[in-house]
């Protein structure tokens, strides 16, 4: 019998689901396209992506979660009903219980507002869990041992950082430097240095093809076109990975700095055990050329890169789904 109990990745640029008894069944982008005067919602993830930076004025382009908390919840809720829709978790006659996660310092009203979007949707239950607990677990670290675990979780919009151990967090960080701070920092530093605008989906690219965060690491270069603010005409410019790592320096810098303070943080006893075990990174941004070096360097402990990066916290929700009862469905 097929079960209703799904896990969802509510991410700032992707939300993934995980439907128990089938694996992961769908990552699309958090994006939401609507016509403006109808209020109609014309296309949803992968689709309404492609519409970014090219619609017309009558069509809105919303991404609805920001820093990874919802920011519009009518659209976020209308996106949620869309994927689990899609992935055939609810029907006319039930309702799947979900397990979402979420950035650990989130306030309540934020989760309260994550709940009730997932409630809206047509879930029969909702139970919410700490992103970097999911992702600890997607990674296949064992946390529910009495020794330490370290994860550095870089997202969309948060970067969560998180010491665990019998299970639970014991010291934790989160900020809102992530994969759109770095097109953010991206775009600033193309148009400060170049006076050249360019829009986030370039940006992105940038990123995923030639960017590195240690310099002297990745050598590429990539042409990128954009509007001269000077003339308003296009223009073509060639762009090195030595630049986009000088672009960056600033937002990875301050991943570094939260890092160091969670570990300082974190018991001697468990230090020790980070020091033989290593720190795992999870999400989209571990895997910027150089990141796990740098991080190393920098913590004087091991780091290395999860298999599996992206998927590491819907996995990690999969694995949480056979085991429901233990998962609040009060305040983390």
């Amino acid at each position: 019998m097929f079960s209703k109990d799904i896990g969802i990745d509510l991410g700032t640029a992707n939300v993934l689901i995980h439907v128990k008894g089938k694996g992961v069944v769908l990552d699309e982008p958090s994006v939401v396209a609507i016509e403006t005067t109808t209020k109609r919602v014309l296309a949803v993830g992968e689709e309404a992506r492609r519409m970014i930076g090219r619609a017309p004025e009558n069509i809105v382009v919303i991404r609805p979660l920001r820093d990874g908390v919802i920011a519009d919840f009518e659209v976020t809720e209308t996106m949620l009903k869309h994927f689990i829709n899609k992935v055939g978790a609810r029907s006319w006659y039930s309702h799947p219980r979900i397990l979402i996660c979420a950035p650990t310092n989130i306030t309540s009203v934020e989760q309260k507002s994550i709940r009730e979007a997932a409630e809206r949707s047509g879930a029969k239950e909702v139970f919410l869990e700490a992103e970097p607990k999911a992702a600890a677990i997607g990674a296949g670290m064992n946390i529910f041992e009495p020794s330490g675990n370290m994860v550095i979780d870089i997202g969309g919009g948060t970067t969560d950082i998180a010491v665990l151990s019998m299970g639970d967090i014991v010291t934790s960080s989160s900020l809102k430097v992530a994969g759109d701070k770095f097109d953010e920092s991206v775009m600033r530093h193309i148009k400060n240095k170049y006076k050249l605008l360019i829009g986030e989906r370039t940006a992105e690219d940038i990123k995923i093809n030639i960017a590195t965060v240690r310099p002297g690491g990745l050598q590429r270069e990539m042409d990128i076109r954009g509007r001269d603010i000077v003339s308003g005409l296009p223009k073509t410019i060639t762009i090195s990975s030595g630049e986009v790592q000088e672009a960056l320096s600033d937002t990875i810098l301050s991943i570094v700095a939260a890092a160091k303070t969670v570990l300082e943080q974190t018991p001697p006893e468990l230090s020790a055990d980070i020091i033989d075990r290593g720190v795992i990174l999870t999400g989209g941004g571990a895997m910027l050329d150089g990141l796990e070096e740098l991080l190393s360097q920098e913590l004087h402990v091991p780091v290395l890169v999860a298999e599996d990066p992206m998927h590491c916290v819907v996995k990690g929700t999969g694995i949480m789904l056979n085991n429901l009862d233990k998962v609040s469905k009060k305040k983390f």
